[in-house]
């Protein structure tokens, strides 16, 4: 094929032969590079475009209804590896700008919930198909087995490339496995999960430490290249006075403890300084270690938390109190033991630049809050000097490093953020390791674009309220640390709940040169989707801007479907007595380069 800025190819697939009759019928099928369609796929579809690893998510939740759990849960592993993970932990930035979000369309779909259906109602004969590149006579070693980590290995082994993986610890998993509570993510199925990946050959090598049992120089000669996936394990410090006393945790370091099975001493009366899934983490933690009095103390307001609202529902749920605009000054002992910390509160104040607002304490405003322990949880930043003394972190990047054969990838590049990033993160790398080791770009992303039926989405389905997760009762999780609080859905709750997909990757769009301007389309829309156009603006990069619409008549070039408002219910296509408007289903693939 021949590499053009903008390309079109075109496929024809037959179809199969029905039961009742035998037809064979020509489809065509369009793979796109233009930008008018990644910009349409970026706007029209918010969920995907918000998930770092732009997964298909429409497609599976459409799925999902159809009860093609098996299919879901591959649409799913195509981009994010962890289906059954992802859809216990994930931050969920997908619900965030889900459009049934919206101030006049009620709650967002339970996108992560549908996620960890897919996983928990496929067949257990269900089976994984991989696609593999032929051989390449190259081998990748990777620093790292967490989430980007498990990524790397799991791309670059599909590309043909002999993996090894190291791992510090005693077990795979990285945060996963150490930094998140076995009642929110079972081990059973993060062991699962994983083991999918080291099945298809890469071989893995724990209680490793790269740096310390083996030099990175020494992993580099031994491999054609080294992506290192360390991920942050240095965490921050509070800078006050009793920070060093025995009973205080640092987030990290307390989470590893509970995981290992041990039970570090809480009391009856916590404080957790924090605002992230680790500080809830470690809050809830500490309840089922035994304390009363849990309470959660941040900068800022509660609504700045860099946790869902789930998450904040399940520690109030918990008995766990949060206290917002407060910062710590400094943790009072007696004999040696805590009793407690002395606090200011805060107040917001608006900067010029990022975040745009900070806190500051307030003269005079100090208090006091009785505890038996500290746990702070203020999240943890690369040390790329425990890896190696060469590296400063100055010259790591997903595209390569000072090192020639040296690429890193997830939390060890950007910081702390969250699962899904840090997997997407290690997916573009392998990309650029498979593209230093073979000279080529073997893969590029592109629009597929299929001629679709008009839905059977029914209307009422815009009217059916949220599907609740099933959840332990609150005595029920204290009986055992490590119970799951969450249930999962059924099979009649998750199709329930996928009914209210808008399913947002239905494009329908109106033939000008057949329609003849009746309005029947206009005047069945039960949303206000269809509109006479006057003018279509057109970005600096090529795709479609905003609609400028008309009342007149004498003004109007074109009716066109506002893909952002459409709710795919079909009745456009129904009314149109010219059959002018038809149905495409767009997605975003990886496309293979030929030569």
């Amino acid at each position: 094929m021949k590499k053009n800025d903008l390309y079109r190819k075109t496929v024809k697939l037959s179809q199969r032969e029905d039961k009742t009759y035998s037809a064979r019928s020509l489809k065509q099928i369009i793979y796109s590079s233009d930008a008018r369609d990644f910009g349409q796929v970026a706007k029209s579809i918010p969920c995907q475009a918000a998930c770092p690893a732009a997964t298909n998510i429409p497609g599976y939740i459409r799925c999902i209804y159809e009860k093609r759990y098996g299919r879901a849960y591959e649409l799913n592993r195509i981009c994010n590896i962890l289906p059954g993970v992802l859809g216990r932990i994930c931050s969920r930035p997908c619900e965030q700008a889900c459009r049934h979000g919206s101030p006049d369309e009620g709650d967002s779909v339970a996108i992560c919930h549908l996620k960890r259906a897919c996983a928990d109602l496929k067949s257990p004969m269900h089976r994984i198909i991989e696609g593999f590149y032929a051989p390449s006579g190259k081998s990748v070693a990777v620093v790292g087995s967490g989430p980007a980590g498990l990524a790397a290995a799991h791309e670059l082994t599909l590309l043909g490339h002999r993996v090894s993986l190291y791992e510090s610890e005693k077990k795979p998993g990285g945060m996963l496995m150490y930094g998140i509570p076995e009642f929110r993510l079972p081990r059973d199925i993060l062991m699962l999960e994983i083991e999918n990946i080291l099945r298809l050959g890469v071989t893995l090598k724990t209680g490793t430490k790269i740096g310390k049992d083996i030099s990175l120089e020494s992993l580099s000669k031994d491999h054609d290249a080294v992506v290192v996936t360390a991920g942050c394990t240095a965490p921050r410090s509070l800078g006050i006075e009793g920070e060093n006393l025995e009973q205080v945790y640092n987030g990290l370091d307390f989470m590893k403890a509970v995981n290992a099975g041990e039970k570090p001493f809480v009391g009856n009366k916590v404080l957790v300084i924090g605002g992230g899934f680790t500080a809830v983490d470690c809050a809830r933690s500490s309840v089922r270690l035994g304390a009363s009095d849990v309470r959660i103390t941040m900068r800022k307001t509660v609504e700045y938390m860099r946790v869902d609202e789930h998450e904040k529902h399940e520690a109030d749920f918990e008995g766990i109190r949060t206290q917002g605009l407060v910062q710590p000054k400094r943790i009072v002992s007696e004999n040696g033991k805590v009793t407690g910390m002395e606090l200011y509160h805060t107040k917001m104040e608006y900067m010029d630049r990022p975040p745009w607002r900070t806190t500051v304490p307030i003269e005079n405003s100090e208090f006091f809050l009785p505890a038996d322990s500290v746990i702070a949880a203020l999240g943890q930043t690369p040390s790329p000097a425990n890896v190696s003394q060469t590296l400063d972190g100055s010259d790591i990047c997903e595209s390569g490093c000072a090192m020639e054969g040296l690429f890193a990838a997830g939390d060890f590049v950007t910081g702390s953020s969250d699962v899904i990033t840090a997997i997407a993160g290690g997916r573009r790398c392998a990309h650029s390791v498979d593209g230093f080791l073979t000279g080529k770009k073997r893969k590029e992303t592109v629009v597929r674009l299929e001629p679709h039926e008009s839905t059977d989405r029914s209307r009422s389905f815009d009217f059916i309220p949220l599907v609740g997760m099933n959840t332990l009762d609150l005595d029920e999780r204290m009986k055992s640390a490590t119970a799951e609080v969450e249930s999962g859905f059924t099979e009649e709750q998750a199709e329930e709940e996928a009914k209210r997909c808008y399913l947002c990757n239905l494009k329908y769009e109106i033939d000008p040169l057949s329609c003849i301007y009746c309005s029947a389309c206009i005047d069945v829309a039960p949303k206000d989707c269809i509109k006479m156009i006057a003018k279509v603006e057109i970005n600096e990069d090529g795709t479609f801007g905003e609609y400028r619409e008309t009342r007149n008549w004498n003004e109007a070039v074109s009716i066109a479907i506002d893909n952002e408002r459409c709710i795919r219910c079909g009745q456009c296509v129904k009314v149109c007595p010219m059959d002018c408007i038809s149905v495409t289903k767009t997605e975003l693939i990886e496309l293979d380069i030929e030569e």
